[in-house]
């Protein structure tokens, strides 16, 4: 298997990192609704910092980000709550546990910030990703209708998981 690090993203990366997301987009509909300006999306105001996953050619094969919420939060009462975000991974790069060793980076990287993470996903049957969080440890704590609609105009209904500070699996790198 080809080596894969994780780093952070750097500015460098963002046109890569549209091409993927627009890869993505194309095989899985992820995101569901494509966005005006994909790399205004991938850098939002509230983005707190955001990994790659590249191949030893300098390719990408995976984005996961984390983007900071109202202090309210969505984790457990009084902890701080961070909300991971835009993870996708390329298609020939699935199976292969990229997005599960991003998920951990995040992890690793709440932990030594002392925050819970949260995060949302589109609620389908039998979504990949949902069994991803699952396996990961992520608890599902609520199911609710988003504040946007779907591409022909439907409501869509979002999954709610959180991962408190030091859950979840060990670490480990990809490509291993």
């Amino acid at each position: 298997m080809t080596s894969l690090t994780i780093r952070e993203r750097q500015p460098a990366d963002l046109p890569g990192c549209v091409d993927l997301l627009a890869e993505v987009h194309r095989v899985d509909g992820y995101p569901l609704n494509w966005p005006d300006d994909p790399t205004r999306w991938l850098c939002p105001p509230e983005l707190w910092r955001a990994w790659v996953t590249e191949t030893r050619d300098g390719g990408l094969a995976g984005h996961l980000a984390v983007h900071r919420t109202p202090p309210a939060g969505h984790g457990a009462p009084g902890r701080p709550t961070a909300e991971v975000a835009r993870l996708f991974v390329a298609p020939t790069f699935r199976r292969r546990r990229v997005g599960a060793y991003l998920l951990r980076q995040a992890r690793r990287w709440a932990a030594e910030q002392h925050l819970d993470l949260a995060l949302e996903v589109v609620d389908q049957v039998r979504s990949p990703a949902v069994a991803l969080y699952e396996r990961e440890g992520w608890r599902h704590v609520a199911t609710e209708t988003a504040r946007w609609n779907a591409p022909d105009g439907s409501e869509v209904t979002l999954r709610r998981f959180v991962l408190p500070a030091g859950d979840g699996p060990g670490q480990g790198r990809p490509g291993q």
